[in-house]
């Protein structure tokens, strides 16, 4: 069953009204305050390990593709 936005809002709290947009920004403030944000260090670190795995991934991509294509050409070529 689908539920629709006026069940969904009331089932929140929302109730269906707007906040004001000075209300939406201090909400806002007040959750990115609560944000712990990582050093220098872990975000080169983060990057380095991204970048490590984003290399590896095209490197399996690239290989499975090479092969797949070669055993194509031999079965069909």
């Amino acid at each position: 069953m689908t539920e629709t936005r006026s069940a969904a809002s009331s089932r929140d709290g929302g109730g269906g009204r707007r906040t004001s947009p000075a209300t939406f920004y201090r909400q806002v403030v007040a959750e990115m305050r609560k944000v712990v944000w990582p050093t220098r260090q872990q975000l080169i670190t983060y990057f380095w390990v991204v970048l490590m795995f984003v290399l590896v991934m095209i490197a399996i991509v690239s290989a499975l593709d090479y092969v797949l294509g070669r055993l194509m050409f031999r079965i069909f070529g």
